[in-house]
């Protein structure tokens, strides 16, 4: 009788005194968030990991060595319907991103925040230049951040109204969001963990939830199946991830760089809702979620994740942040506040591609290059492939018939996959991340054109190797598109067909 006394009494608060749905502020700026990106989307060229998705694409599975199926279904969908435009690509990642700023300012409303609040914490998400920049390139972490947005709201809807329609409607998000990356899983282990220490415990004993959770599981099971087939590259990818973090500072540099994610306005806010969701008596309710960024944290500081997997819960605690801060704001903190947003929106200024390609310096060496990897990494393919085009070209017609291309890089030979007709080009293939799964190369391919790489892996599976071309761009990455070795490679030690398993690598 008592606990529906109290489901009776959250309803009815729950029908009282919010502010107004997406108020004009909010959607003017999520509306000049995505007018900046939608201004960048066609600067430069695709991606290296974009490349991957076209030529993922074209070769749909229920589950792929690194990701899901979502993100190659998605490139796929607007390759055909705008073949060739890298601004079509990236509208999906434009739409994604301008929802989480709604989203992320809905939140605040169901904290019970006044416009002010809803529009500081939408200031907030698109202001930060990792938040919002990343909407101009199609991305799993674009897609992943903004989906966490969007299950961060259905659950706090659910603890306002108790509708056990929105813990069916967050399972659907997650199993969403299970299709791009496998890292949703770790924000349920954080709010459980919350629950169960700060409440609402009723939450586990919802059969909505359960409910929710095999869905969640059938709709992955074919993913899982896939993986388990081909011995859970997925799961080794931690491995390769946790090694590149531990050659760039690793754990050492993870809570500053994930601070930095945040944004200028960010960071306070992100520090005030951790504090004000555990502490502030107007958001006990959602004591919980206090708990949310900082076990997401441990978990991927341990793991030696990279800096941004848990920024999608960033939205939620900024949003508790501005509903806490606003109630608090007067006088001098008006103005502090003033000069916060004036030096956010600055810094995303600058953090968007405006700069002419012309006036961009070329990397001074390959860390350079890598640490403006967003840049550098649009720039160099057109070069690569003209390149290759003309070493292959230059082979005898009768050693062309039995000709293939491997890519040192999965970037290099889904650059030269997505044109290869353009360019006239036999079949490519790669040992590398998961473009290696998509095919192995015919055992009557006696001769390989080998782009990239310093010569040591066509020597050591093929008996005659020679270098026949160079590709080189201004302003690719020393490595990739920059100073590129092409080597030709007769003669297979053995059949591609036993090797290629040993040759796959997730570097």
């Amino acid at each position: 009788m008592t606990r529906t006394l109290e489901t009776r009494a959250v309803h009815t608060e729950s029908r009282a005194g919010l502010p107004p749905f997406a108020t004009v502020p909010v959607l003017s700026i999520a509306a000049a968030g995505g007018l900046a990106l939608l201004a960048t989307l066609g600067r430069y060229g695709y991606f290296g990991d974009e490349l991957y998705f076209l030529s993922a694409g074209r070769r749909l599975a229920v589950s792929y060595a690194d990701q899901g199926p979502l993100l190659p279904a998605l490139a796929r969908l607007m390759d055909l319907l705008a073949p060739g435009s890298v601004v079509a690509l990236r509208i999906p990642a434009l739409l994604f991103t301008v929802a989480a700023i709604v989203l992320s300012a809905q939140i605040a409303r169901e904290f019970g925040g006044s416009r002010g609040a809803q529009a500081l914490t939408a200031v907030a998400y698109a202001t930060s230049p990792f938040l919002l920049v990343q909407g101009d390139q199609l991305a799993t972490n674009t897609i992943d951040t903004a989906l966490w947005v969007l299950i961060s709201w259905l659950l706090i809807r659910w603890v306002r109204t108790r509708h056990d329609g929105l813990l069916l409607a967050a399972a659907a998000a997650t199993a969403l969001d299970m299709q791009v990356k496998w890292l949703i899983p770790f924000f349920w282990i954080a709010v459980g963990v919350g629950v169960l220490c700060f409440g609402p415990r009723e939450l586990l004993r919802r059969p909505a939830l359960w409910v929710g959770v095999i869905g969640v599981y059938l709709c992955t099971l074919p993913s899982l199946l896939w993986q388990a087939r081909h011995g859970w590259p997925q799961l080794h990818m931690g491995a390769q991830v946790a090694a590149e973090q531990d050659s760039s500072g690793g754990r050492a540099l993870y809570v500053p760089l994930a601070l930095v994610v945040a944004g200028v306005v960010g960071v306070p806010l992100l520090l005030a809702g951790i504090w004000a969701l555990l502490r502030a008596p107007e958001l006990r309710p959602y004591r919980f979620l206090g708990v949310v960024p900082v076990l997401v944290t441990v978990i991927f500081v341990i793991t030696d994740g990279r800096p941004y997997y848990g920024a999608g819960c960033y939205g939620a605690v900024m949003a508790a942040g501005a509903v806490f801060a606003v109630r608090r704001m007067v006088g001098w903190r008006r103005w502090l506040a003033g000069g916060l947003v004036v030096a956010s929106v600055f810094t995303v200024a600058v953090s968007l591609p405006w700069q002419p390609e012309s006036t961009i310096e070329p990397a001074a060496n390959e860390a350079d290059a890598v640490a403006q990897l967003t840049v550098y990494g649009r720039f160099g393919w057109r070069e690569l492939g003209e390149a290759t085009a003309a070493a292959y070209a230059a082979l005898p017609r009768d050693v062309r018939a039995n000709a293939v291309v491997i890519g040192d890089s999965y970037w290099q030979a889904s650059s030269l996959d997505v044109d290869r007709r353009k360019y006239g080009l036999p079949a490519v293939y790669s040992p590398s991340r998961g473009f290696g799964y998509f095919g192995t190369p015919p055992d009557a391919a006696t001769t390989v054109l080998w782009v990239g790489g310093d010569g040591t892996q066509p020597r050591t599976w093929c008996t005659d190797v020679t270098a026949v071309g160079r590709a080189d761009a201004r302003l690719g990455i020393p490595g990739v598109t920059r100073d590129i070795t092409l080597w030709r490679c007769d003669h297979p030690r053995a059949p591609w067909s036993r090797e290629w398993s040993n040759m796959r690598h997730l570097g």
